[in-house]
């Protein structure tokens, strides 16, 4: 029997987006794995506000980048995005909401849960 995968708030974690296609492993749920270096485990619902802080701190999440599968991101799309990348966001005071169904269990090792709390949006 397999081990279910849980979110943060102790339930079965939810995907996160299937349009578009989201995930370490591209399955639409943010559950990392060997080689995921950026841990890619909060479910976000992205701003305006966040694509242009996560651009000016060099990671651009609105630019399409066919050569990997990436369509770029809009305002209004889910994501699986890095805890740290969250975290920083948060700290600067421009965290996009964040999907707690969605959003995997390992994310707390990065993010305290009144911190995602404070966030929080409904799921999709």
């Amino acid at each position: 029997m397999a081990i279910e995968t849980r979110n943060v708030i102790g339930g079965v974690l939810r995907p996160c987006s299937t349009d578009p296609l989201t995930g370490w492993h591209r399955d639409g749920c943010c559950r990392t794995g060997a080689g995921d270096v950026g841990v890619h485990v909060v479910c976000v619902r992205v701003t305006a506000d966040f694509l242009r802080f996560s651009k000016q701190s060099g990671n651009d999440l609105s630019t399409p980048r066919p050569e990997y599968d990436f369509p770029g991101l809009v305002p209004g799309d889910q994501w699986c995005l890095c805890a740290s990348r969250w975290q920083e966001a948060f700290e600067n005071g421009h965290a996009p909401d964040v999907v707690l169904e969605a959003t995997h269990e390992s994310a707390l090792e990065f993010i305290d849960l009144v911190d995602l709390k404070s966030h929080a949006c409904e799921p999709r």
